[in-house]
């Protein structure tokens, strides 16, 4: 009993029509009569024919179809983030005209399993690019894999989407000094890959790109403020790091600037537990005006990103670039935004 996979030249022959007729019918790129479609239709199923193989397509067009999107945290915690949700949103809208598929990666795996540098990639998209993962390009680029970064440096020569990191964190520093605040805490986002949670005493420490320079913008208006990095980007963390930041009644700041609104939610819950009012006792700000469930009745002081924008402006790079024209980096803004989580200073 023969076992061959039925073609589109069987399909075509079962249907009375030409191959490049019955080809049209599944590829949808030209417009046939309803009834010419339901005859290649019909025989094709009558064959088992389930359409082109996927595999040829990619060979003859020479690409995978595949985008690689590259995260240094592990994948389990990356989509607890609103933010990279909303920015994997952007970064579909803007690699749909090629058609393609995102495929998440980290920049190296253990078991030898799939990663950046193996992976049959068209282009790959780098959130964060810091340790390792810059050593990791090299080879990347070696195999004429257009790359684009999202707020990291992977050299001159990769396009970088960016944000104003430092520049609106010191807007909000600034905010606070403004009103009266002088004993300031830092809840930052990790230091580095693996980070398990600290002070940071060094800033030689911090290979994050966005946590050195949030921590820069806020350094800049306060530079004798305490700074701790928490874990990770989570409610359960900025609680954690608010109750080390009030447990001494006597060194307890007046405001903390928190890196996320994920952490500033868990500032705030830990200054209630400590009987702590906001912002009557101590303020607290937040930074990517996303939606915090639970929050109610609090309304962060934050600066909000637009995290869709920076998503789509790199799959639009990926876009112009696998076209064989050039991108040039962008660097968005933030738009400061006053809620009732900050007020003036406590005598």
């Amino acid at each position: 009993m023969s076992t061959r996979r039925a073609t589109i030249s069987d399909v075509a022959r079962e249907a009375g029509v030409s191959p490049s007729t019955a080809s049209v019918v599944f590829s949808g790129k030209t417009k046939v009569s309803d009834a010419t479609r339901r005859r290649v239709l019909d025989a094709a199923s009558a064959l088992g024919y389930t359409g082109p193989d996927p595999r040829a397509a990619s060979l003859r067009r020479g690409r995978s179809g595949i985008v690689g999107v590259v995260f240094e945290e592990h994948l389990g915690t990356a989509f607890l983030d609103p933010v990279k949700t909303l920015m994997m949103d952007g970064l579909s809208d803007g690699v749909a005209p090629l058609g393609a598929g995102l495929l998440l990666l980290r920049d190296t795996e253990p078991d030898g399993g799939t990663s950046l540098t193996t992976a049959p990639l068209d282009a790959a998209v780098l959130v964060g690019c810091s340790g390792h993962l810059r050593r990791s390009l090299d080879a990347v680029k070696a195999r004429g894999i257009p790359v684009v970064v999202i707020e990291g440096d992977a050299g001159d020569d990769v396009p970088r989407i960016g944000l104003d990191n430092r520049e609106a964190q010191r807007q909000a520093a600034s905010h606070l000094r403004a009103l009266g605040h002088t004993r300031v805490a830092i809840v930052a986002l990790p230091a580095r890959a693996g980070w398990e949670g600290g002070w940071i005493l060094d800033g030689t420490a911090i290979t994050v790109d966005v946590t050195r320079e949030r921590l820069a913008g806020a350094l800049d208006v306060f530079p004798d403020a305490a700074a701790y990095a928490a874990a990770g980007s989570f409610i359960d963390e900025g609680l954690a790091a608010g109750r080390l930041i009030f447990a001494d009644p006597a060194e307890r700041p007046t405001a903390v600037i928190a890196q996320s609104d994920l952490l500033a939610a868990g500032v705030i819950r830990a200054a209630e537990e400590a009987g702590l009012r906001v912002p009557q006792d101590v303020s607290v700000t937040g930074f990517d005006g996303i939606v915090v469930d639970g929050l109610a009745p609090y309304e962060l002081t934050t600066l909000v990103q637009p995290a869709a924008d920076k998503g789509r402006a790199a799959g639009r790079a990926v876009t112009a670039m696998l076209d064989g024209d050039g991108a040039a980096s962008i660097s968005f803004t933030c738009d400061f935004r006053e809620g009732n989580t900050t007020g003036p200073a406590p005598a």
